[in-house]
């Protein structure tokens, strides 16, 4: 007898999504596969369940080789390997269901009502990239920008946390780089493990939780106004972050990049390698153009279903593409081109004053971390070479 580690069987039309809760290993297998797998996991033996096989579905099956095919994906358990938990892993698990429940969504719903109806008296509350200069000290813009992003965002990555575990789903809070941008991301183990009804909330809490953070600063600088109608600056600090949310909210729309609209999209027209299989029907229809055929991938990698969607899923790349230049043209350029302003009339000047040791420090700082990025990027390309060498 083999022993196996807890699987879950998720039926997707002729085929089930067939996973490891612990590790988010999964696998897509026929019908017959699954039930075939379903059979040794209750602990019949392999021999016994060859036969069951053969006299169920009228073929042999070469159960040795299946055995090594789902102890590749991590399924077996050997002797000594302890069994999966997720105990500790979702002690979190009830904050998840408070979070979502009934009466969440109730005040939810209230919240961002209310934002509406002061944004509709307000219009000087919508987002505009001068909001970013909350202070005249460009140095303190930068730091408060910097790094009072980092509670949201562990914010927006804990609401995908705990919409996955209000399901059972264990979770891993990480960090990368992406187009010169540090991103923290989270990746929730077996979500393909629960039915593709409850995937969607996990993948969309993260944009819930920046329409509420917003409509939270938003009321926050409405509340906060002067006698005269002026935004106090706590009201301008809220606008500033405010903004910050606003653009990683636009972020999501590149699905260029895995993005969490991204994975609704793929989850949507049950794909697995959507992101994947559209790059390069796209890729091969612009060298195809060009009568390169030496340009050309090959395309069976890819299940006939995912080509069949990313053949029209390749425009939302280009949908995508063009998200990134708006936020470039209508929030980026205009901030770096206030900054840069700034910052250069104060080190011409002439006066060495607090002015002047303000831009300066702020340019020294921005220069780190753009020498910082530049070394992330770096390792990310040799990482590949490392491992092969």
């Amino acid at each position: 007898m083999v022993s196996f580690h807890q699987l879950s069987f998720v039926p997707e039309g002729d085929e089930v999504v067939v996973g490891r809760m612990g590790t988010g290993s999964y696998a897509v297998l026929p019908a017959d596969g699954a039930a075939l797998l379903g059979r040794m996991a209750e602990g019949m033996a392999p021999d016994h369940a060859a036969r069951w096989y053969e006299d169920t579905y009228g073929e042999p099956v070469d159960v040795e080789e299946f055995l090594e095919t789902l102890d590749e994906l991590g399924f077996v358990r050997h002797e000594g390997e302890a069994a999966d938990s997720t105990a500790g892993a979702l002690r979190w698990r009830w904050l998840g269901r408070a979070l979502f429940s009934p009466a969440a969504w109730v005040c939810f719903a209230v919240l961002l009502a209310a934002w509406l109806v002061v944004l509709a008296g307000q219009p000087d509350l919508l987002p505009a990239p001068g909001q970013i200069f909350f202070t005249s000290s460009v140095i303190v813009v930068q730091l408060v920008i910097t790094f009072g992003q980092v509670p949201l965002l562990f914010l927006h990555e804990g609401f995908h946390v705990l919409a996955g575990q209000r399901l059972g789903l264990t979770s891993q809070l990480g960090m990368s780089n992406r187009l010169a941008y540090i991103v923290f991301e989270t990746k929730l183990n077996g979500v393909l493990s629960v039915p593709r009804a409850k995937r969607y909330l996990p993948f969309l809490a993260g944009m819930l939780c920046d329409l509420l953070v917003l409509a939270c600063l938003d009321l926050l600088a409405a509340a906060t106004r002067e006698a005269d109608g002026s935004l106090s600056l706590a009201g301008r600090l809220a606008l500033a972050m405010g903004f910050t949310v606003v653009m990683r909210f636009a972020w999501q729309f590149q699905l260029f990049l895995r993005t969490d609209l991204y994975y609704v999209f793929a989850t949507a027209f049950n794909c697995y390698s959507l992101h994947e299989a559209s790059k390069a029907l796209l890729r091969n229809a612009f060298w195809g153009l060009l009568g390169r055929a030496d340009k050309l991938v090959d395309e069976s990698a890819w299940t006939e279903h995912d080509r069949r969607v990313g053949r029209w899923y390749g425009p939302f790349l280009v949908l995508g593409v063009t998200t990134a230049l708006g936020i470039a043209v209508f929030a980026s350029v205009p901030v770096v081109v206030e900054y840069a302003t700034t910052i250069g009339g104060r080190l011409v000047s002439g006066r060495v004053d607090a002015a002047f040791w303000d831009g300066a420090v702020s340019l020294l700082v921005n220069l780190g971390q753009l020498a910082l990025l530049a070394h992330l990027s770096r390792r990310k390309r040799r990482a590949p070479i490392r491992e092969m060498t």
